[in-house]
């Protein structure tokens, strides 16, 4: 593994108890950074950072992205906690209920939107101004490369991480004067748990799609993820980094 310079870097991981988002939080940890997790799950959040502690200093806000009252009190304490926020991996989110749009229940597609597009647009908006003011700032926002292509019976799930995609763009380009990047991932499916929430034969589909014929493992993502989130990436922003093995055509 070649370790990504974050020493002294201050970084919240949001959805970092488990999966993904577990993943990066240990690749942060192993390149020098301090690092806050933002998950909703209490209990597998502090089971988590009970593990990880033996591997650099990492906390726990119990925080649900998809309301803006507690994502602004969560940024305020950990900048008090941790004296600043220089990263940002706005990582958390669901799959929500395998339907075609004629099927979808609308409660379900707001919850799929509230989670997975309109939780990245508040942490973004809570923790940027903090990165204004210190001058310096990495974004990484985790999209997927079903927001590039749609994928037939997650549409609510494809809508929002095309909006991902769409507000990295733009807000890459609002702070690219202050020394902030803001990009985002856009993966294929990784075995999660996030495979509960979904059904077999859309498992079975995600898979067919990817020519490397397997799934991006949680490593893989985070060891972009670190890059994207180091002082080296100084350039690049508002751009979407593929992981997709494959399949993405653009």
């Amino acid at each position: 593994m070649n370790r990504i310079d974050l020493e002294g870097r201050k970084a919240v991981v949001t959805g970092g108890a488990q999966g993904i988002g577990r993943a990066i939080t240990e690749r942060f940890l192993d390149s020098g950074a301090t690092v806050t997790i933002w998950d909703m799950d209490r209990s597998l959040g502090e089971q988590t950072i009970d593990e990880l502690s033996v591997r650099g200093p990492v906390s726990m806000v119990d925080v649900d992205v998809a309301d803006w009252d507690r994502v602004s009190s969560a940024t305020a304490r950990t900048v008090a906690e941790m004296g600043g926020i220089d990263i940002l991996c706005a990582n958390a989110g669901i799959a929500g209920a395998n339907a075609t749009v004629i099927d979808t229940d609308p409660a379900e597609w707001r919850r799929v939107v509230d989670i997975d597009l309109s939780g990245v647009f508040y942490c973004c908006k809570a923790i940027a101004p903090h990165m204004v003011e210190a001058g310096y700032g990495r974004m990484v926002n985790t999209a997927s490369i079903a927001g590039k292509e749609g994928n037939p019976n997650a549409a609510h799930y494809s809508a929002a991480k095309a909006g991902v995609i769409a507000l990295t763009k733009s807000l890459g380009k609002e702070l690219a004067g202050h020394d902030i990047a803001v990009n985002c991932i856009t993966p294929a499916a990784a075995k999660t748990a996030i495979f509960d929430q979904v059904e077999q034969f859309h498992i079975d589909y995600m898979l067919s799609k990817i020519p490397r014929g397997r799934f991006v493992t949680v490593e893989e993502i985070a060891a972009m993820v670190a890059w994207l989130a180091s002082e080296e990436n100084s350039f690049t922003t508002g751009a979407a980094f593929d992981l997709s093995g494959g399949r993405a055509t653009y």
